[in-house]
């Protein structure tokens, strides 16, 4: 594992530059973990997709809490990924698996799911206190043109992302894009949540904070 210095309090168990930008954008500087695990391999059986994403969330923020032994922080890990007609798309392998996901959500509706998992090592019980939720929120895609899909494959800008794509990027192209809920769950952090919830933690207390 690597570790980038931040703020002293709050980690985060992730190597997206997207979800750092959503907590700086928040006044968060998060000291950054990058885990050098795989959780590709890992299948959570006869669960609901936002449980999938719970408990990847907290596979993630557990190693980084293993990480972070002995420290006075706030771990924090997510897990985002597409549901499709039931099925539950991640994150593209190569161009081919990316052009085929941009594809299958063109000219129609999905969801995104983030999962978010909290261990609190500042705890004083002999157990450190966590919390876990899932934020869900629905995007409709219009018809993409092939050109402008081939371009994008091209580009690379797929890499590393759920469902192949990244809100904000795709707005910004103009692609045909409409959503309900919190336009953060679909780039990686629900913060309309999640803020609350670290300005409350930010101050050394867990009273009162739920997760449900």
């Amino acid at each position: 594992m690597n570790e980038h210095r931040g703020t002293d309090w709050l980690a985060l168990a992730s190597r997206s530059p997207r979800r750092v930008q959503l907590l700086r954008e928040h006044g968060f500087e998060p000291t950054i973990i990058e885990l050098d695990v795989d959780d590709s391999d890992i299948h959570v059986r006869d669960s609901k997709p936002e449980q999938t994403a719970m408990a990847l969330a907290y596979f993630k923020a557990a190693a980084g809490a293993a990480h972070s032994i002995g420290s006075q922080r706030l771990i924090l890990a997510a897990d985002t990924f597409v549901v499709k007609d039931g099925a539950i798309i991640g994150k593209p392998r190569d161009a081919s698996h990316a052009d085929a996901m941009v594809q299958s959500l063109s000219g129609g509706a999905h969801s995104v799911i983030t999962g978010v998992a909290l261990i609190d090592l500042r705890s004083s019980s002999e157990s450190a206190e966590r919390w876990l939720f899932a934020d869900v929120a629905n995007v409709v895609v219009g018809d993409i043109p092939d050109a402008s899909r081939e371009a994008y494959i091209a580009s690379g800008d797929w890499r590393g992302k759920a469902g192949a794509y990244n809100l904000d990027e795709r707005l910004r192209a103009g692609w045909p894009i409409t959503f309900t809920g919190d336009p953060g769950a679909i780039m990686g952090l629900p913060m309309r949540r999640l803020s609350p919830m670290l300005h409350q933690l930010a101050a050394h207390s867990t009273s009162g904070i739920t997760a449900r």
